[in-house]
């Protein structure tokens, strides 16, 4: 059967014509949610026998909240656009009837919204041209340093948060204009936090925020305070693209580009926080199965802190839901998550869902992350489709975690997340991952390319520690993963990894130029409890702290890898154990007059708590190779070796074919060929072509 849907339809119509007949008796249906009701409605008297396809034609189908498909309405159907035509879903509205006029010596436009006035709707972005549009930033380059934090003494670490005021340097902030509509984020560790001002004192250059921290609010490794920024600041409105909304009055002001006017700006506010929601209910065996969609645009979504600020959550994210797991990942009153940007929903989002897919999808211009799988899914495809412009991360994957009680009813695996473009992440979360794969098994994260992001690329496993855990049997292979960081937060990998967990394999990656604030930019980072993975054919480069890092875990076996060229050193470990950490064989190590290996803050050279052997050393400095203990002691080729490391090891130029280039391929008469190495082939890294993705 095949439906379809148009801006010109009627979701009164019986949705078989394409267009509407020439009398207006019948034609398309007008909405998606209407062309989803109908398939229940076939389905409850009988009237289905085979698969539907609902076909969109062009145009905007805007929608101010999210299209819900639940398991009365589960058939197999695939929405789709009409052939040759642009169908977008959006969660946003036009704003129009902008009078022109000056603010600040410059050209300003001005829209009043009588909705904003009467506090029945307010926004926090605003998307000009298919382009995001920022709202003015205080400083507009740069960060400000918090100068004190009443209570707390330096250094102080992660934990020993709650905190809610700081004095700023004089000038910093002022009695701004609707502060309350001011947010503070600071940037510390591998987090940010965002909170609203709640109180300014211009006498004490004392700030009071109205939310208090997840962690202390301190910078570097607790050495310092935090770094700061102001956002929707009024006064400092000043800038072409910038835009300030005014709550108080319902004044929406927009200062244009150059060359902008009112008749060719298309200027959309987001009024939906969430645009899809496939939710079944594992607990009555009901689900969601099935559904397709293929070749549609998504986009124009607001964000919200996710336990606050008046958010309305479908799906697995709600703070408030039973089970227990959400609300232990759920940022609760205080004004950021653990990590990851864990607790923010997804735009699209999938509960008790079975068998569904995205393909060849756009998702861009949203708040949260752009989809999410939740609790109780199996079998869900992500495939071929492009994310960008998020406030969050792009992919999130999770279900209950082991030590839930009903782990067993609302796990989720057996997911594929391959060939998709994930770019331009964390523009308010920016602790957001590219693909967050939390509490889930056998999950497929391959040829993706994952790029302009401010924390890891990719990200799996959720128990710190040797907790037991649901991860297991994930693959990350063929992604190209860079630029990511950037040099705002910390503690962050191309390729992260936590808990213990079985069967994961990271394999022929590329993954290069990842930059932290204070320290922790790794291209592979195995973190708290990495366990049992094996890390195989990678290509890592441009790390400004370590190509390779294992903070603490066991029996982790890296094999076959070039790491080259970290800021420190090429790999490091920094927490031993009684046990063996994991086994380096066979891998190419280049440095330039930096150390090949650095132990960290717990592992004493006396007692290797690491197997190396078989690798190639090159420093292309010409130095002789070196190593350090504790960050600190140098350590020489031979001592090393004394330790009973790298016995067997070469000291050789690899004979890349270009490393001014960074062209890894090897030449026929590299020496790396001689201890086993295996070259690593690049050429299928990233997003296929569809007639090549099966391959």
């Amino acid at each position: 059967m095949e439906l379809y849907v148009s801006p010109k339809g009627n979701d009164n119509w019986s949705g078989r014509r394409k267009s509407p007949a020439s009398d207006g008796s019948d034609g398309p249906l007008a909405t998606l949610a209407g062309a989803v009701a109908r398939i229940g409605a076939l389905k409850n008297q009988g009237a289905l026998c085979g698969p539907v396809t609902v076909f969109l034609r062009g145009g905007n189908y805007w929608v101010s909240e999210p299209v819900i498909i639940k398991p009365a309405a589960s058939w197999p159907v695939t929405f789709k656009p009409y052939q040759g035509e642009r169908a977008v879903i959006s969660g946003g509205v036009r704003i129009l009837d902008w009078k022109v006029g000056r603010a600040g010596g410059r050209e300003a436009w001005t829209a009043s919204l009588p909705e904003v006035r009467d506090g029945k709707w307010s926004f926090r972005q605003l998307f000009v041209n298919g382009r995001r549009a920022p709202r003015p930033r205080r400083p507009k380059k740069g960060l400000f340093r918090m100068q004190e934090v009443p209570g707390l003494k330096l250094p102080a670490g992660w934990g020993n948060g709650g905190q809610t005021k700081f004095v700023c340097r004089p000038g910093d902030v002022r009695p701004f204009r609707n502060i309350n509509d001011v947010e503070v984020v600071y940037l510390h560790f591998w987090i940010e936090e965002r909170s609203p001002i709640e109180s300014f004192d211009p006498a004490k250059n004392l700030v009071t925020m109205s939310r208090p921290s997840t962690s202390a609010p301190v910078g570097s490794f607790g050495s310092q305070l935090a770094d700061y920024y102001l956002d929707n600041v009024a006064e400092d409105l000043s800038e072409p693209g910038e835009w300030y909304l005014d709550r108080k009055d319902g004044t929406l002001t927009y200062l244009p580009r150059p060359g902008q006017t009112p008749e060719n700006t298309e200027i959309i506010a987001p009024k939906a926080l969430q645009l899809i929601g496939l939710l079944g209910e594992p607990e009555k065996n009901a689900f969601v199965e099935h559904v397709r969609f293929e070749g549609l645009v998504f986009a124009h979504t607001d964000w919200r802190h996710p336990a606050h600020d008046g958010a309305t959550v479908v799906g697995s994210s709600q703070p408030d839901r039973p089970g227990g797991h959400s609300r232990r990942h759920s940022r609760g009153q205080r004004a950021a998550a653990s990590q990851a940007a864990c607790d923010v929903p997804g735009v699209i989002t999938m509960e008790a869902a079975r068998y569904c897919a995205l393909e060849d999808c756009v998702i861009e211009h949203v708040g949260w992350y752009g989809v999410e799988i939740g609790d109780a899914c199996s079998g869900i495809r992500v495939v071929g489709c492009t994310i960008r412009d998020m406030g969050g991360g792009g992919v999130k994957i999770n279900g209950a975690a082991a030590c839930d009680p009903d782990v067993l009813v609302r796990r989720t695996g057996l997911h594929l997340v391959s060939d998709n473009v994930i770019e331009q992440g964390g523009r308010v979360f920016h602790s957001a991952v590219g693909v967050l794969c939390m509490n889930a098994f056998g999950v497929r994260i391959a040829h993706n390319l994952i790029r302009d992001i401010f924390y890891s690329g990719v990200s799996c496993g959720w128990e710190w520690g040797y907790h037991e855990s649901v991860s297991r049997d994930n693959v990350i292979e063929y992604n190209h993963i860079y630029n990511i960081g950037q040099g705002l937060l910390s503690d962050m990998g191309g390729i992260y990894t936590l808990g213990v967990q079985p069967g994961t394999v990271i394999r022929n990656n590329l993954i290069h130029d990842v930059r932290s604030a204070h320290y922790g930019g790794w291209c592979i980072y195995p973190d708290e409890g990495s366990s049992h993975i094996l890390i195989e054919n990678n290509v890592c480069y441009n790390a400004d702290r370590q190509a390779f890092h294992q903070h603490y875990g066991r029996e982790n076996l890296v094999i076959n890898n070039i790491f080259a060229f970290g800021g420190e050193a090429v790999a490091t470990y920094s927490r031993a154990e009684e046990h063996m950490g994991f086994t380096m064989i066979r891998n190419i190590l280049v440095t330039d007059g930096k150390p090949v290996f650095s132990t960290g803050y717990s592992y004493r050279l006396d007692r290797p708590r690491h197997r190396s052997d078989l690798n190639l050393i090159f420093d292309v400095s010409g130095r002789q190779p070196f190593f350090l203990e504790s960050g600190k002691k140098k350590v020489s080729l031979a001592r090393w070796r004394a330790l009973g490391l790298d016995q067997h090891s070469i000291v050789a130029d690899p004979g890349f074919c270009n490393l001014n280039r960074m062209d890894f391929r090897l030449r026929p008469d590299s020496p790396a060929l001689k201890i086993g190495f295996r070259p690593i082939d690049l050429s299928r890294v990233g997003p296929r072509p569809a007639s090549k993705r099966g391959m």
